[in-house]
């Protein structure tokens, strides 16, 4: 899939030569010579990052990367006029992630473009594994990476094997997990009749320590013959 960049320039010249180098790198590049222009690309393509010039005829640069940033998180590179300090500092204010200077070398631009690309994938990807490892349930927050459980805010001390159960249940949301199974993603053993009784003290902790009733329990409920299950 290619990569999606907008170019907001409108001396025509500047984006002509920026598009040249960037589709020279596959880039599928949306060129734009005015605010307007660029605001209806925004509305209508997925894109992975905007070169924003900040001196356009109708709506500054400034601007754009602020209804960027509304709605959108890809990188935002501004085009600012030689040493206004104060254009980058703006820029940086309102969410852009880098900045270059007129006139400028295209094969830096090109390096800073990858950069950018870089930076946000392997942010996207950090954040796509820190979600998958993170599960909320009502007021439960149960995190895989960093071994915490927080019931409504509050931190709940949990042995490993207390965790693992917990994370368990919740990674099957709303399905009964049979107690052999608990007892072999746990354990790692094969199930035994007296299995059950391990599994059971450990699930009395958890309610415990969640405030939980095994009587009318909200989260950890016990599925009799079957396991236990969390729908919340």
């Amino acid at each position: 899939m290619h990569t999606k960049i907008l170019v907001v320039e409108d001396e025509k010249a500047i984006a002509n030569l920026i598009e040249l180098y960037l589709t020279n790198e596959n880039f599928i590049v949306f060129k734009c010579y005015t605010g307007a222009e660029a605001m209806k690309v925004i509305e209508t393509e997925e894109l992975d990052m905007a070169i924003l010039d900040i001196m356009l005829p109708d709506i500054d640069g400034f601007s754009i990367c602020k209804k960027i940033r509304d709605s959108y998180n890809f990188p935002i590179i501004m085009l600012t006029a030689k040493d206004e300090e104060v254009d980058k500092i703006t820029g940086l204010t309102l969410g852009a992630d880098d900045y270059i200077t007129k006139p400028f070398r295209p094969l830096e631009l090109v390096a800073r473009v990858k950069a950018q690309l870089r930076r946000f994938t392997k942010y996207n990807q950090l954040n796509k594994s820190q979600k998958e490892n993170q599960i909320s349930i009502g007021g439960l927050v149960v995190d895989k990476n960093t071994h915490e459980c927080f019931l409504n805010e509050r931190p709940l001390s949990l042995t490993p094997t207390e965790f693992s159960i917990l994370w368990v249940l919740c990674e099957n949301k709303g399905q009964v997990v049979s107690s052999d199974r608990l007892f072999h993603e746990v354990w790692g053993d094969k199930y035994f009749s007296n299995s059950n009784n391990t599994i059971m003290v450990h699930i009395r902790h958890l309610r415990e320590k969640m405030n939980d009733s095994a009587e009318n329990p909200k989260y950890i409920k016990t599925v009799w013959g079957v396991g236990y299950k969390i729908e919340n």
